[in-house]
């Protein structure tokens, strides 16, 4: 299984911070509200292809749009029985609204109330049968629930949909439910399409490292993690420690022995250091 980066939540994958303690449903998620609060206004169907402005917002449209902000604030903070009040809220002034459905989705999923998760996600795509976003969250809910073919199938429906503006989050999200499945090849190939849609994202070079690594490529996978690790303020624990036994395993003492060094001066509490030092490789 991967062990991916934890990145604080951007206007896309290519955020970066120093704050990278979250596991990667964190991040698929931190990037999906923020999609979903940035399209809080429904798009008012007057005239097809018709450029959409403030005018065409409606009443309701306001009301809700700050509802669902609050709503991915409070859940981005872990407080998510205060961002299912802020849900019901927003529901009940547009009942159908997609963003609205698939935050509660996410928020039950969380929870770990998976029925009602499903039961949300399964509603939205009843009314949004082709909504990327929407297919992207369920095959995400599905990969947590181990149902793997059904969440491939989300996130290949996702990736076929035209209108998809985020095709990289979704190769992402394919690549590292792969890896967990044990399909080590697909995720290889997957999250290498990842990079190419999005070479800037540490949280995608270093799933792809991880996958790389574990297929024995060490030349490809140290490629990939030291375009994490050349900048400080992207790298972390878990990217030095792969980074570490990368060289190892290459032979590289001297790297080696300076990854070692930053991880204990850096991190000198994390597990990764506990495993270096009691000489447990294999974690």
């Amino acid at each position: 299984m991967t062990h991916p980066i934890p990145v604080a939540a951007s206007s896309s994958l290519h955020a970066r911070s120093a704050a990278l303690v979250a596991p990667l449903w964190r991040i698929v998620l931190a990037a999906v509200i923020l999609g979903l609060t940035a399209c809080a206004a429904p798009v008012v169907q007057e005239q097809r292809g018709a450029p959409r402005t403030d005018f065409d917002s409606t009443e309701a449209d306001r009301r809700a749009a700050p509802r669902l902000e609050l709503a991915g604030g409070y859940f981005a903070r872990g407080q998510y029985n205060t961002a299912l009040d802020e849900i019901k809220q927003v529901l009940a002034v547009k009942p159908n609204m997609r963003e609205a459905i698939n935050m509660r989705g996410l928020i039950y999923a969380a929870m770990g109330e998976p029925q009602l998760a499903d039961e949300n996600f399964r509603r939205a795509l009843v009314l949004y049968p082709q909504d990327p976003d929407t297919l992207h969250n369920y095959g995400w809910f599905l990969c947590q629930q181990q149902r793997w073919a059904a969440a491939q199938a989300q996130f290949d429906l996702a990736l076929a949909q035209s209108s998809y503006r985020a095709p990289a989050r979704s190769w992402l999200a394919k690549g590292v439910c792969e890896a967990k499945a044990g399909r080590q090849f697909e995720a290889e190939q997957s999250l290498q399409k990842a990079f190419e849609y999005d070479p800037a994202s540490p949280v995608v070079a270093y799933n792809l490292a991880d996958v790389l690594y574990r297929g024995k490529q060490d030349e490809r996978a140290r490629f990939y993690i030291r375009r994490v690790n050349a900048q400080t303020e992207q790298s972390n624990a878990q990217s030095l420690w792969l980074a570490l036994k990368i060289e190892r395993r290459m032979g590289n003492a001297q790297g080696v022995a300076e990854l070692g060094q930053q991880l204990r001066r850096r991190y000198p509490q994390s597990p990764e250091l506990q495993a270096l030092d009691g000489g447990r490789f294999d974690e």
